[in-house]
């Protein structure tokens, strides 16, 4: 079976019934696409791709999207806290390319409205769900920077992330160790993580991770392409629907 090399255009098809969509895409990315090809991918869930072979999901672009979003952010706090050490910039980074803010970002801008779904999945809620939105986001990154390169990716991160780098005061502790805290303040054994599943081809894996701390009912979950990552995220879920 033949690699499709990440840096060459998927197949084109006929998007004239997908104008609106894609217009209104590029009106919140703000970006005009030379190949909407790039932007037609970041758009499209697995799930969309049942009858249609020459169209390919946005889990590739989300490979790539994830690195480019790391760089941007990293740069920009950087230039924002100048005098931080490389541990405070580290787990600021952590924080504003974490799934949960990611989908917060999404929602925030509209991105569920203009994601290519199948008709079960949509009535299914999928385009709400955090690790969708969080790797759409990655997705329309990867493709602004195929499509244009770091100005329209920086230009969009910079627009899109403003609240959340404007909203920072201290380094925030990562999610892990704040929900171990949280549980040791409250004499509740330390948290116990799960992998729950593994999906997706070796070179972008997707773990789902289940995170609990001996309270009934209590748990959490998340996804990403690295175990670290979706433990992460799991910390994370489960602090938000915790009580303070």
């Amino acid at each position: 079976m033949a690699v499709r090399n990440p840096l060459e255009p998927p197949p084109q098809w006929d998007p004239l019934s997908e104008d609106a969509r894609l217009d209104e895409a590029e009106r919140v990315l703000g970006h005009r696409f030379a190949r909407r090809e790039w932007l037609i991918e970041a758009l499209t869930h697995r799930s969309a791709l049942r009858g249609r072979r020459r169209i390919v999901s946005n889990e590739r672009l989300e490979f790539i999207g994830d690195r480019v979003l790391g760089l941007l952010v990293a740069e920009w706090l950087a230039e924002r806290f100048a005098e931080e050490e490389e541990g405070g910039l580290g787990r600021r980074l952590a924080q504003l390319v974490s799934a949960p803010i990611l989908a917060r970002i999404a929602m925030r801008i509209s991105l569920p409205a203009v994601l290519s779904v199948a008709p079960g999945e949509a009535r299914a809620g999928v385009r709400g769900r955090m690790s969708v939105l969080a790797d759409a986001m990655e997705a329309v990154i990867g493709a602004l920077y195929l499509d244009g390169g770091l100005v329209p990716a920086r230009d969009f991160v910079r627009t899109a992330f403003a609240a959340e780098i404007e909203g920072q005061g201290a380094p925030p502790k990562d999610a892990k160790t704040a929900l171990q805290e949280w549980a040791q303040a409250r004499g509740l054994p330390l948290p116990a993580y799960t992998l729950a599943s593994r999906a997706g081809p070796p070179h972008a894996p997707q773990f789902e991770i289940v995170v609990a701390i001996g309270l009934a009912g209590a748990e959490g979950r998340g996804h990403a392409g690295t175990k670290q990552a979706a433990e992460q995220a799991a910390a994370a879920d489960l602090l938000s629907r915790l009580k303070p």
